[in-house]
Parts: C-alpha cells; sequence; structure tokens
C-alpha cells in the first residue's frame, strides 16, 4: 500500500531540476508545454516538486533537532570521553542556550524553508503562466496546495526568526525584512483565503491526499497560529494594521482558534486511534489520526530516488539508541546514541502512562511497548548482558540522569522508543513516515483556547478525546480512570495542558512553541541565563552579509534583536 500512497510524493526527490528546466525539457518536441499543461498528471509532476525540501524538516540538522534540543524535551551530551557528538560544542551550546549564528541547524533551517518557499512561488509562477491550459478545478486545486505548502515552509522559518524575507513572488527578495505581525497577518491571509477549498479527506481519497496539503492541515496550521498569535508579538491591532482581517476572522485570536479547530473536528476525516504507538509505526499510513506526514520509504529513498544522496533524513530511531541496541533489537547497521530525554522531563509522566518509561524495565522479558527505553539492554532474544560503557565493566542500564553536559556516560538519558523499529531494514534510514500534525494536537488545541478565553463548548466528553485519554494507560484495567487519577488537571487547567502536551507530543516538534506560549522557555534543564531574545534563533552571519544596501549603504537586513552584537 505504501507505493501506491506514495505515488505523488515519490516525485519530490525524482524531479530535482527547476519548473522552467522540466518545461523546456518537455517542450522540445511535440506536444507543446500547452498541450502538456492539459493534462492533470503533468501538473502532479509539476507540483510533487514542492514537497522535496520537507525532507529537512525532520533531521537533527533541521528543524527538529534545532526545536527539540533548545526545549525541555531533548539533549544531546558529547559520550566517550567527550569526543562522540561533541561537534566542536555546537550540542552544549543547544542544550544550555548560548547559541550563536554558526550553528548547522539555524543555516540549514534558514536555507531549507527558504528554498522551499521559494519553489512554491516558482510553481505558481508556472501554474500562472499556463493556467489556460488547465481547467478551471485543476488549476484552483493546484494553486491552493502550493500557497498552502509555502505557508507552512513560511511558518517554520517564522517560528524560529520572527522577522524573515516573506514574499509571495517569484523574484529574490530586495525589501526589508517583514516584522513578526506583518509575517503572521500574511500567512493568516492565505490559509484563510484557500482552506475553504482544499480536499476534505474521506476514506474515499485518504490514499489520494496522503501526504498532501488538505484543508484538514490547513487549518490545522491556522489554529497553531492564532493560538500562537501573542506569542509572535502579535495583537489584533498590529497584525491587521497594514491589511484587512480575513472575512472568517471574529472576536479574539483564541475564538479563531477555535473555530479552526472545529473545522477539523466537524469534517469527520480523521479519528483518534485506540493505540497511541500506531501513529508511528513503520507503516503508518493507516492511522485517521495522521493529518499530514512526511512520506519516507526507507532504502527506496537512497537508492531508487536520490541518484545517491540522502533524501530520507527520519534518522531520529537511530540516532536516540545506546551504541548496545543495536544487538537488543539485532539491527544490521549501528546504532548512534545520540538524542535523549532531559531528566526532569521524565518526571512529567506517571508510572503506568505508556508513553512514557514505564515500570517494568526493558529487559527482554517486557512485552510491552512504552514510549521510552530504560532499563537493561541485553542481547536479544537473551539474557546476555552487554558491556558497553566507556570501561566496558559495568553491565549497559539506561536509565534517566544525565551525568554531564560534557562527557556524559554512554547509558546516560531516556532513550524515545515511541518510533517502531524495522529490525530487519538494512538501512539506517526509516521507513515511518513522520507526523507533522495529529487530530490530538486539534482536539488539545481546542481546549486551551476555550480556557484561554476563547468561545467554543469544550470536547473532553466526546468519543475521541475520551480514546485519547484511555489509551495513554492502556496497560492498566482501568484506563480512563488511571489517567484521571494520574494528571486531575490535565483538562481542567492550562498547566495541566502544557504538561499533557508534552507527553503527548514529545519530540514532533511543537514543544519549543508551547513552552514560549507559557513563557517558559527560560526554564530548561541546564539554562542558567534566562533572555528573551532566546525566543527567536540568530539569522545565519552568511546571510546577513549578502544582504542588499539601501540608499546610504546600510544593509537592508539587519540582524535578529538581541544577537546585534555576535
Amino acid at each position: 500500500m505504501k507505493k501506491l500512497l506514495y505515488t505523488f510524493v515519490a516525485l519530490t526527490t525524482l524531479v530535482t531540476t527547476s519548473c522552467s528546466d522540466m518545461l523546456e525539457e518537455v517542450n522540445y518536441g511535440s506536444p507543446t508545454v500547452e498541450d502538456m499543461m492539459t493534462q492533470e498528471e503533468n501538473v502532479v509532476l509539476l507540483v510533487g516538486q514542492i514537497y522535496a525540501d520537507l525532507k529537512w524538516t525532520h533531521d537533527h540538522w533541521g528543524y527538529w533537532g534545532l526545536t527539540t534540543i533548545t526545549g525541555d524535551e531533548g539533549i544531546c551530551v558529547p559520550r566517550n570521553g567527550g569526543n562522540d557528538w561533541n561537534d566542536g560544542g555546537y550540542w552544549l551550546k543547544q542544550n544550555t542556550h548560548t547559541w550563536d549564528h554558526r550553528g548547522d541547524a539555524i543555516k540549514n533551517v534558514w536555507n531549507t524553508t527558504i528554498s522551499g518557499a521559494v519553489l512554491c512561488n516558482q510553481v505558481l509562477e508556472t501554474l500562472n503562466s499556463y493556467k489556460e491550459s488547465m481547467s478551471e478545478e485543476v488549476y484552483a486545486q493546484y494553486v491552493g496546495e502550493v500557497e498552502v505548502l509555502r505557508s507552512y515552509y513560511f511558518y517554520l522559518l517564522f517560528d524560529c526568526f520572527g522577522r524573515i524575507p516573506y514574499t509571495e513572488r517569484f523574484e529574490e527578495a530586495t525589501g526589508p525584512l517583514l516584522e513578526p505581525q506583518d509575517v503572521w497577518s500574511n500567512l493568516v491571509a492565505t490559509l484563510e483565503r484557500n482552506a475553504p477549498n482544499m480536499a476534505i479527506v474521506s476514506d474515499d481519497n485518504r490514499a489520494a491526499n496522503y501526504g498532501r496539503t488538505t484543508q484538514g492541515f490547513a487549518y490545522a496550521l491556522l489554529a497553531r497560529l492564532y493560538l500562537n498569535a501573542e506569542s509572535f508579538g502579535c495583537t489584533p491591532e498590529n497584525v491587521f494594521k497594514n491589511v484587512a482581517a480575513p472575512a472568517q476572522y471574529n472576536g479574539s485570536f483564541y475564538d479563531n482558534c477555535v473555530r479552526c479547530c472545529d473545522a477539523v473536528i466537524n469534517s469527520g476525516s480523521y479519528s483518534i486511534e485506540a493505540n497511541y504507538f500506531d501513529n508511528f509505526k513503520i507503516y503508518n499510513e493507516q492511522s485517521k489520526e495522521n493529518i499530514m506526514v512526511i512520506v519516507e520509504n526507507g532504502q527506496a529513498d537512497f537508492d531508487e530516488r536520490s541518484n545517491g544522496s540522502m533524501s530520507n533524513k527520519l534518522r531520529i530511531i537511530h540516532n536516540t539508541h545506546h551504541y548496545g541496541m543495536q544487538f537488543f533489537y539485532n539491527l544490521v547497521l549501528d546504532t548512534w546514541n545520540g538524542f535523549c530525554a532531559r531528566p526532569d522531563f521524565m518526571k512529567l509522566y506517571a508510572e503506568t502512562d505508556v508513553r512514557g518509561p514505564g515500570n517494568e524495565g526493558k529487559g527482554t522479558a517486557n512485552t510491552k511497548q512504552w514510549g521510552w527505553f530504560v532499563g537493561p539492554v541485553h542481547k536479544a532474544g537473551s539474557t546476555t548482558e552487554l558491556y558497553l560503557d566507556e570501561d566496558h565493566d559495568e553491565e549497559t542500564i539506561i536509565h534517566t540522569e544525565i551525568s554531564s553536559l560534557t562527557n556524559a556516560h554512554n547509558f546516560d538519558g531516556a532513550r524515545l522508543n515511541k518510533w517502531e523499529i524495522d529490525k530487519n531494514s538494512e538501512y539506517k534510514y526509516c521507513e515511518n513516515d513522520f507526523v507533522l500534525f495529529r487530530y490530538a494536537d486539534v482536539l488539545w488545541m481546542k481546549e486551551e483556547a476555550i480556557l484561554r478565553g476563547g468561545n467554543g463548548t469544550s470536547g473532553v466528553s466526546s468519543k475521541d478525546f475520551q480514546t485519547m485519554l484511555k489509551r495513554s494507560f492502556a496497560y492498566d484495567a482501568n484506563p480512563l480512570e488511571a489517567f484521571k487519577a494520574a494528571y486531575p488537571d490535565a483538562t481542567t487547567s492550562l498547566e495541566g495542558i502544557l504538561d499533557e502536551r508534552g507527553r503527548e507530543f514529545t519530540w514532533e516538534m511543537v514543544r519549543r512553541r508551547d513552552l514560549i506560549r507559557y513563557d517558559k522557555f527560560d526554564d530548561v534543564q541546564y539554562v542558567t541565563a534566562k533572555q528573551s531574545h532566546r525566543k527567536w534563533f540568530p539569522i545565519p552571519y552568511s546571510v546577513l552579509e549578502k544582504s542588499l544596501l539601501d540608499e546610504n549603504g546600510n544593509p537592508i537586513w539587519t540582524q535578529t534583536p538581541g544577537y546585534e552584537n555576535l
């Protein structure tokens, strides 16, 4: 089934030429370009390119690594005498909020999101050039798809840097960086304009729309923008000072967050999976909870579609697990012993919460899946101890503590275990599709918006919400009561929702913005200097040095406030 679902998004790396190059190629003979664009399969080929840069989103040198390690849920510390995962002190800077503009992840996030947005604009220009060659329906469908994904690329850039070179035209950005409130209003306007006309997912078309922007994705992204508006420095007065509010806008930011969440809920397109881990299986395309994913195809991403480059960058499974866990899982290839949980984050989980580390250890006798791996590491199928600590004289037992920020023990830190591991894979880049938005996020955003004053009816008593709560304690005899006993304020207070969102969406690229929204980003473990400007990242120096100059010879693009003296 995966191959069928991949028909569309596989084009993201097969088609590596620019839009104009592609059209020039097909124009060498007959039929004409205009004729080619009358065939929807060729429009699909054109549009398929825009998804390519999403591959960088979940890489540890991309948005995922930048936002996961700087929040309270993840950490990466040097091991093996401080040699492994040192990278010139890069990870220490991320762990302690002392980064500068030289980090590779910062550069990659800027470059890849800009690249994705620019390609979207190029494809839009081509669609507009050959508009008359397409039916009105086909044209509108694909323009909406491209504009919504462009908004997502710009959202990622905006989330990290605040002031960005937002543009909706395929041309070099020559003006000043847009201020956060202006970026926000442009994103909201684009999404509000397109969302009503996007494809509504149903059982009949779920496969055809898998991994593509849809109405559910557009409204989910809108809800996230409305919920976080104040954390971006937005007010109703400053975001609508230069542009009119969208026709759909009503009430407050939180009212509109509820409205957008309800649009997703009332569509009937999505439902909560009874098993939490089904959303992260090797073949998780069956999940009706996943609204938008980055489609991965394992080994094929290297061999069949990338011409030797690594287009699949979902390496979380391998970079989190201890070296010895290669033998624990009997994997063909090695594991990297890198990313793990911050100790304080583990305290958010109750003992029997399946999303946590569990209370049985992770030895060979354990047949239950837990969200985090702690406990002894044995050889697969046996109780043979593995002696893979730095001194080779102590049994390897993964625990939650971090002994040192500069030279940790090999077994320090809980390892994320919620993505299913393909034990038969001969490649370390994973088949699991990476989830960008889940229906669970929509349900929790609505509840938080209501608690913050949004006008709406709570959905806590709904079937989907109750399923979501119960599955967290699936190993308990009475899971709903177990949840309520463990987390009595999870649905009734803002602090409770923040904690629950941490447990539910760990390492899914939402935690950093959640912490910023709650004004807790400076409270991250191991951060000693509280600096408000750290809610943004500095613009890479390599970008600023290429800035155009104004009439007085001063750079048009300037550094993120707070980082001017880097």
